[in-house]
């Protein structure tokens, strides 16, 4: 293959989903049809790159021109109960739901000692700032249930003890060592529907 083409299968292979065949097959499916796929695939990468960013409030994803984003405000949200995630794809899943109608806080990562995310590498201290300038009776923990999405819970649980939140976390139907990302909607509306106390 031509260096160029070698560099997109490059590129796409470190796409979620993509291995090395299905981005080789993706990067000749570009190259053989360019006005068709290759060209509306690049217009729409630079206008995400120029007008997609992160909500300073949440994290979740937004445009430039609505930061905060339309969750954090859309006066229809319940202002009282705060879901946090890991990503800000989890709020899209999670979203697309429907059984959930509050806030959301994105963290950016998940404590991981091993690969040396600490709290100061994602957005704890901004969560921390948000549940006491807002007036949050309930966070939900929203996180994955391996061993890395359980460390991260059981932090975030203990540094707001000594609050007025309930802590809660998803309950059912959410298999082990998998993330939100991975759920179905009506698993994952189950799990917000019967979410159980931390402490």
């Amino acid at each position: 293959m031509l260096a160029p083409a070698l560099e997109l299968e490059r590129c796409l292979s470190k796409l979620p989903g993509f291995g090395r065949k299905s981005s080789m097959r993706a990067a000749l499916a570009l190259l053989r049809e360019p006005d068709r796929l290759l060209k509306p695939l690049v217009a729409a990468l630079e206008a995400a790159e120029r007008e997609v960013k992160l909500c300073t409030r949440c994290g979740a994803f937004t445009v430039k021109s609505a930061d905060p984003c339309q969750n954090c405000t859309d006066l229809q949200r319940a202002t009282g109960v705060l879901c946090v995630v890991e990503e800000p794809q989890d709020i899209v899943q999670i979203e697309s739901t429907g059984a959930f109608k509050g806030r959301y806080h994105s963290l950016g990562g998940k404590l991981s000692p091993m690969h040396r995310v600490g709290p100061e590498n994602i957005r704890i201290k901004e969560l921390l700032e948000r549940i006491s300038q807002e007036d949050f009776q309930e966070v939900v923990l929203a996180l994955s249930t391996d061993m890395d999405g359980d460390a991260t819970a059981s932090y975030i649980a203990e540094v707001l003890r000594s609050t007025k939140v309930k802590v809660t976390r998803l309950a059912f139907g959410l298999p082990a060592d998998s993330g939100i990302a991975y759920s179905d909607s009506l698993t994952l509306k189950r799990a917000l529907q019967g979410r159980l106390g931390v402490f």
